[in-house]
């Protein structure tokens, strides 16, 4: 059975211990349920920031959309989780869904194992810039 991203979140939420001030996500989470969701479990003080999700043919449209996206991404740091979402597919790709080891410790330094794997792997393939003039 494949679970949805909106339809996991609760199970996501449950594993936070504290409350938390923001909230970022991709449009998969835009709507209704997933802000009342937050709403309940920590208060309207949560700032709830999700670009809209738009159709395609809505996006060849209306470019002002895009815009707009685009400011929403760029003045609350939207890139940051995008960079993580990217480097938790790489670790899928690479070491795999789920960790192997039976055991709490020995999971622990799979993780840190699987870390330094993708440092390494992210630090060979990431260019190097030089300005020449």
């Amino acid at each position: 059975m494949r679970i949805g991203d909106p339809t996991a979140l609760p199970g996501l939420l449950d594993q936070i211990g504290g409350p938390i001030e923001k909230f970022i996500a991709d449009g998969a989470y835009d709507g209704t349920p997933t802000r009342d969701l937050l709403a309940t479990r920590f208060g309207e003080i949560v700032e709830v920031i999700i670009p809209p999700r738009l159709p395609l043919p809505a996006l060849n449209r209306c470019w002002f959309h895009l815009s707009a996206i685009a400011i929403l991404q760029k003045s609350t740091g939207y890139n940051k989780r995008s960079r993580a979402e990217t480097q938790m597919g790489r670790w899928k790709a690479v070491i795999g869904p789920k960790v192997k080891a039976r055991h709490f410790d020995n999971e622990k330094t799979e993780a840190k194992i699987g870390v330094r794997v993708l440092n390494r792997i992210t630090e060979l393939g990431r260019p190097k810039f030089e300005r020449l003039a």
